[in-house]
């Protein structure tokens, strides 16, 4: 399985982002898709996740401000923010794992955001 993310660049503190991440590969059924990031000097930390069957679960350091979104024809996920602020400034990381028979773990190469104040 590999993984490709997209949307990410420089933004205005207040704007909005939308990042895609497109996952190639066999047996992608099954797995639950999530979105982490990782500020400068801190630890990787939980966005949100979907499952293949659309439940969705978010970490609490963007609820409220972020959607995520899954397109399982097209093997995308997707993570709207609004509201940035530069402590939104961080690599995104989209991940992808199954815990069922066969079972992975695959990060994306992340993509960095910039907030700027």
């Amino acid at each position: 399985v590999q993984l490709q993310a997209s949307g990410g660049g420089s933004v205005q503190a207040g704007g909005s982002l939308r990042l895609s991440c497109a996952a190639s590969g066999s047996m992608l059924g099954s797995s639950i898709m999530g979105w982490y990031r990782q500020a400068p000097g801190k630890q990787r930390e939980f966005i949100g996740s979907v499952t293949s069957g659309g439940i969705i679960d978010y970490g609490d350091s963007v609820k409220g401000r972020s959607t995520i979104s899954r397109n399982n024809v097209k093997n995308t996920l997707y993570l709207e923010m609004n509201s940035l602020k530069p402590e939104d400034t961080a690599v995104y990381y989209c991940n992808i794992k199954r815990r069922v028979t066969p079972a992975y773990n695959f990060w994306g190469p992340g993509t960095l955001v910039t907030v700027s104040s």
